[in-house]
């Protein structure tokens, strides 16, 4: 539904009919050096300037130098603004910008029927639709008339545009992104403003740049007021969030902040070791900016140097964490081995890529369930929570570090490149509304001898400093003697450490919440979901019960080990359905566990679900 609110169009004023939306979505997408990512960046940020709910879908190209204009190459990003709450990017985008026919052939099939298409001319020509595998032209063979078409030459227009400024040819043609970003501001009625503030801070040493930016940036909005090819342009309100100061945020800038929040709550030294490896490298990227709040960071030669450095900062009494993808955590498993022995507080971890080895790095998957809960060797379990959005990220790395430290324990958290990459509105919070999280030390000896693995009521052991005084004591990797931590090779010994550790683990269930329920709390369907999902989960059944289904939403933060309630609660149900980027890994657990029937909902694609899909698969089993 919309309303038209100007409903004339002067040509002597450049005054077109506005159209009030609750929502849209927009993709731009090009080749990888195109500053498609900076384009969508500028337009989330303006367009949560402006009030609107956002949600984003960065989609990165898997080669880090593909060949220009191939289909390999295509850099793109969508994001869906809107006046109400979302969840997702959406399913289809209502205005498509792409700036060679590569973009377009990978990226046509998400645009609606009738919906916007904005292309550059110039990325068009013979070679590029060769690239493409495209016969004919696809601008002129008329296989484009069921959309809303607009070519613009837009390599003459930003020449013509930054000729001032006295830049190369090959210079001048890198400010297309902003003529592009102008005139998709124009069309949505969005401000200019806080993007020539950007480019003024960014490119501010550099005034030529700065001011072809800016110029390019304009051009676009003003060909928008003047062409007469595009007759109306569109509007979204601002949505009806809860009051609060926001930004936009991503998931891993989030989870960075999540864990220098987690280190002030808990009055330890946040050290942070890791190997670069996508999608998990802007969390140490953040991090390495922020000494000042006295985070260290150290950039290890491999995957084996960085966890184990980050051992022995637990060691000594550090918040230790390591970052990585699934390729990382295999290497990483016998060291996470060691610190489950010697219970030492530290969190791992993995923002999952599509895989096995390399595989699709730079796309999402939900495949590393089962690696999170038994890749290691020997009875070796571990805490496991996922983060279902962005802004869910920071709660969870304080959650996270509150369970590890609470239990001595390596805690495994889970994201994805979905969420990793993604941004939405972050509401920032007060430091009185994080919760304290403490951590105690015990003092010097009283003269009794110190027992390393003497156990509290969670059966947690203490966080002895090294050089304490009378705290000398032996961790390792060898099994460890009860209460004395003395290396021990005593059959039956080994069983109760092995049992005290498991039993450990599964006490933090009584330490959790009960899993909440989202609809019926009983009745015919329950849809499962765990990280990622949810975002498409729950915009999902929101539209059955405005359709009357009666279907319920569960989403789990907590996967190891499950909350308390979670067996009574799928037994409420007829059908239980698990919908998961995988081929049915919680599903597995669900039905060993709890012994019911579950259905799966699976995708391997390195694509997130659409809403449709889960909507339709709900519909199926309803049926």
């Amino acid at each position: 539904m919309y309303e038209i609110r100007a409903k004339t169009m002067t040509a002597a004023d450049g005054v077109k009919p506005v159209v009030d939306l609750q929502a849209a979505t927009v993709r731009f997408c090009g080749d990888s050096g195109d500053g498609m990512q900076l384009a969508g960046t500028q337009l989330t940020n303006t367009s949560a300037l402006a009030g609107n709910d956002v949600a984003t879908f960065p989609d990165y190209p898997a080669e880090i130098r593909a060949p220009r204009g191939t289909k390999a190459g295509v850099s793109g990003f969508q994001i869906h603004f809107a006046a109400d709450k979302i969840f997702t990017p959406g399913d289809q985008v209502d205005a498509l910008v792409a700036m060679n026919a590569a973009a377009l052939a990978t990226n046509l099939q998400d645009l609606v029927p009738h919906g916007i298409l904005i292309v550059n001319e110039d990325g068009f020509g013979k070679r590029d639709l060769e690239l493409a595998g495209y016969q004919q032209n696809p601008l002129e063979d008329g296989s484009l008339d069921s959309y809303q078409l607009h070519q613009v030459d837009m390599t003459r227009l930003t020449r013509e545009a930054v000729k001032s400024s006295g830049l190369s040819t090959k210079e001048a043609d890198r400010c297309r992104n902003f003529f592009a970003m102008g005139l998709v501001f124009w069309l949505y009625d969005r401000s200019l403003e806080p993007t020539e503030r950007f480019i003024r801070e960014k490119f501010g040493r550099r005034p030529a740049i700065a001011e072809a930016n800016e110029n390019a940036l304009r051009a676009g909005y003003n060909y928008g007021i003047t062409t007469e090819a595009i007759a109306r342009r569109f509007a979204v309100g601002p949505a009806d969030l809860p009051p609060g100061r926001y930004r936009n945020i991503t998931g891993n800038l989030a989870l960075a902040w999540g864990l220098m929040a987690a280190a002030q709550r808990s009055g330890c030294r946040l050290f942070y070791g890791t190997y670069p490896i996508t999608p998990a490298s802007d969390i140490l990227h953040e991090l390495a900016r922020r000494k000042n709040f006295g985070v260290r960071t150290f950039q290890a030669e491999d995957e084996i140097a960085a966890v184990t450095s980050v051992i022995g900062a637990a060691f000594g009494g550090a918040m230790g964490v390591t970052g990585t993808s699934g390729p990382g955590v295999s290497l990483k498993s016998e060291a996470i081995g060691l610190a489950v022995m010697t219970e030492l507080p530290m969190l791992v971890i993995n923002v999952q890529r599509a895989g096995p080895s390399t595989g699709l790095p730079t796309k999402t998957e939900q495949a590393d369930l089962f690696q999170a809960l038994y890749g290691r060797h020997g009875e070796c379990p571990l805490p496991v929570l996922a983060a279902r959005s962005p802004a869910d990220c920071f709660d969870v790395a304080i959650e996270a570090w509150r369970i590890a430290a609470g239990y001595m324990t390596p805690v495994v958290l889970l994201s994805d490149a979905y969420v990793a990459n993604g941004s939405e509105p972050w509401r920032i919070p007060r430091t009185d509304e994080l919760p304290k999280i403490e951590v105690t030390h015990p003092g010097s000896s009283d003269g009794e001898p110190f027992l390393p693995y003497a156990r509290d009521e969670r059966l947690s052991r203490p966080w002895a400093i090294p050089g304490t005084p009378g705290l000398m004591h032996r961790i390792g990797g060898l099994e460890t003697q009860d209460r004395t931590g003395a290396v021990s090779y005593d059959p039956a010994n080994h069983e109760l450490m092995v049992k005290l550790r498991a039993r450990k683990i599964a006490g933090i269930a009584g330490d959790i919440p009960h899993q909440a329920v989202e609809g019926p709390q009983s009745g015919s369907l329950l849809l499962l979901t765990w990280g990622g999902t949810y975002g498409a989960a729950a915009t999902a059944v929101r539209q059955l019960w405005n359709d009357g289904a009666s279907v319920a939403h569960a989403h789990l933060r907590y996967l190891n080990p499950f909350p308390a309630n979670l067996g009574e609660l799928v037994k409420r149900y007829r059908r239980v359905l698990v919908a998961e980027l995988n081929s049915g890994q919680l599903r597995t657990l669900v039905r060993a566990r709890f012994l019911v029937d579950a259905a799966g909902l699976n995708k391997i694609t390195g694509r997130p679900f659409a809403v449709t899909e889960i909507v339709e698969a709900i519909h199926g089993a309803l049926e």
